[in-house]
């Protein structure tokens, strides 16, 4: 495969030309524009009422002033249209909310403004802050990774990244320096201002110490398309719980530093990227491989994202993956990972632990117009989403004052736990401040079913807590089925612009039961501080600290093969096994590490077998007989 730039890099244009074709909304598209925002805060945002106490904000109030300043316009005296856009993302950033965005019109939709190389935090052994580059796109030598950036336009670095991160909240402080970072060299235009600078300025020091400054300009190209297709009704956009700016810059780092995974992506079949990795029919959502330790060699799964449209294909595929690699512990690395479908990421929890998965409910505030569509979609008359869960409390709440529906979980329960466990060594879970929604999710759920340790090179995850629908998804809603709603405040927005909400909040289940997951994410059980030689060398010393939690854990196996009415077994680290055949219990054995034989008086479809280790359920599986 090649290593050159993609077409689309080599095709960039300078961010000054880029600008020069922007700049067509009229004063009534700007209006509209306005007035359909104020009906998704006011009348659809799930986490208004925690925003407006936790951050004191009043997002509502500033559009209405935005509202009455454009009243006072006309075509000739409208502000410079940068100035509207800057005003409406500045509203939308207000509430500190990753779901919640204004997405800006052509020719900003689709398009990425970057410089060539990416910037990553890493502590020196005497706990000191530095900003390396870790990467750069395939042609630009100016700069090697490894170079230590000391300025920004003259800036001091650290206080650069808090600066940027400041424009582009997060939920938390980990959340905003990560972004704030991340933005320095890359900007989905869709959904951030462009720069305002045309090039920067870098102050680095070289390997050698050397200090040099270089004057980089911004580039603008067009990103890689979505996977899937957040307007339209369908089962993969109603269950959307993606951060969209991670997931665009997901998308710009593959295309920017990855050309390999665009080209087998593009070019299908089971791809290894390495000759460690495991070939996989998904390059660019898994990652597999052995990766060798001080404390031994452990399976690397990395998860890039959740964003498929097919998530029982998802599924499969990380089974597939898991069973190719050392058994004696897995690290399972979702890190940077901004979402996506929220089938996928609960789907997952089964297959690494005996417990049955709850996955998390999920509520509506309640409000007239959510009413209204929840009434439309109560006996799924598409056969695209289901509403009627939420639809009786939504319809009694203004008799009994409820300022939320009553909490469902959007992941059908029996999906949650169709495969069950097929992991059986021991697992730990990397994570970061970019970790959000779907992937907030997913580690919730890990915390909440106690799958194992949580191994954070941030002191948070990025604490994204909804399902998230687009302003077209929602028009769709009264529009389908026919007749569509005459009366539906949703209008068409010009230009290929658009706006997400976070439409229902998930809450935690077991001990944390009810508790919100925005603004408050996943802790982990233990940190790591990412170093020199974790950017450079491959996560070298993380992947050691999470060898070192695997090894402190205990490895079992529960081996289960079926042929008529005998059950074969193959057990370690177990030592009682209990038998079920569709659910009714056949018999139960005591057990010791090896090969033991179980007879069943009665046949049917599925036979589960529970492992237990001093009374405990520690390991389970199903088999189709």
């Amino acid at each position: 495969m090649t290593t050159t730039a993609h077409p689309n890099v080599a095709n960039s244009v300078g961010l000054a030309e880029f600008l020069a074709t922007a700049g067509t909304l009229t004063l009534a598209q700007r209006k509209l524009i306005v007035d359909q925002a104020l009906i998704l805060l006011e009348q659809n945002y799930a986490h208004l009422p925690l925003k407006v106490a936790m951050h004191a904000v009043n997002p509502v109030q500033r559009l209405r002033v935005l509202r009455a300043r454009l009243e006072r316009q006309t075509d000739a005296t409208a502000e410079p249209e940068w100035q509207f856009h800057r005003e409406l993302s500045s509203t939308f950033h207000s509430v500190r909310d990753l779901h919640t965005n204004y997405l800006l019109p052509a020719p900003f939709a689709g398009k990425i403004a970057f410089l060539p190389f990416q910037l990553e935090r890493c502590f020196a052994d005497d706990g000191t802050e530095q900003y390396l580059v870790a990467r750069t796109v395939a042609g630009f030598d100016a700069l090697a990774p490894g170079a230590e950036v000391t300025h920004w336009n003259g800036t001091p670095i650290a206080r650069a990244v808090a600066l940027n991160g400041a424009v582009f909240a997060g939920s938390n402080t980990a959340a905003n320096l990560a972004r704030g970072l991340e933005s320095l060299t890359l900007r989905p235009l869709v959904i951030q201002l462009p720069p305002d600078e045309d090039w920067v300025v870098v102050s680095y020091r070289t390997e050698t110490g050397a200090a040099e400054e270089l004057r980089v300009d911004w580039q603008v190209t067009e990103n890689l398309p979505p996977m899937t297709d957040v307007d339209s009704l369908s089962p993969a956009a109603a269950a959307q719980g993606v951060d969209l700016d991670s997931d665009e810059k997901a998308r710009a780092k593959k295309l920017l530093h990855a050309p390999k995974v665009v080209q087998a992506e593009a070019a299908g079949g089971a791809v290894a990227m390495s000759v460690t990795d495991v070939p996989t029919t998904m390059p660019g959502v898994f990652r597999a491989r052995p990766v060798v330790t001080p404390s031994g060699t452990f399976g690397h799964l990395r998860i890039f994202t959740f964003s498929v449209d097919d998530p029982d294909a998802f599924l499969a595929e990380f089974v597939r993956l898991a069973n190719l690699l050392p058994q004696n512990g897995l690290i399972v690395d979702v890190r940077d990972n901004g979402g996506g479908h929220i089938f996928a990421s609960e789907f997952l929890l089964q297959t690494m632990t005996p417990k049955p998965i709850a996955p998390e409910p999920v509520q509506f505030l309640s409000t007239p117009l959510n009413l209204r569509i929840c009434r439309r979609h109560a006996e799924d008359p598409t056969g695209q989403i289901n509403l009627g869960p939420w639809f009786p409390s939504l319809d009694s709440s203004t008799e009994t004052g409820q300022a939320f529906s009553c909490s469902h979980t959007i992941t059908p329960v029996e999906g949650a736990n169709a495969v069950g466990q097929t992991y059986h060594g021991p697992v730990v879970l990397v994570t970061d401040a970019r970790c959000y929604s779907a992937t907030d999710i997913f580690a919730a759920g890990w915390a909440d079913h106690d799958l194992g340790p949580i191994l954070g090179v941030d002191d948070n995850t990025g604490a994204g807590g909804a399902n998230v629908w687009t302003h077209g998804l929602l028009m769709a809603l009264l529009k389908i089925p026919a007749p569509f709603d005459a009366e539906s405040p949703y209008k068409s927005l010009p230009n290929k612009a658009n706006m997400r909400v976070s439409i229902r909040r998930t809450l935690r289940v077991g001990k944390l039961a009810g508790t919100p997951v925005e603004d408050l994410g996943v802790r982990p059980t233990h940190q790591h501080k990412v170093t020199r030689a974790d950017l450079l060398e491959g996560n070298v010393d993380l992947l050691a600290r999470a060898g070192e939690l695997l090894d402190a854990l205990p490895v079992r196996r529960l081996g289960v093969a079926v042929a008529g009415t005998t059950v074969s077994l193959d057990t370690v680290n177990l030592d009682r096994v209990d038998v079920y055949v569709d659910g009714r219990p056949m018999t139960s054995l005591d057990v010791t590490d090896g090969a033991h034989t179980a007879t069943l008086t009665a046949t049917g479809r599925e036979v589960r077998v529970e492992g237990f280790a001093e009374g405990r359920l520690v390991a389970a599986r199903k088999v189709a007989s």
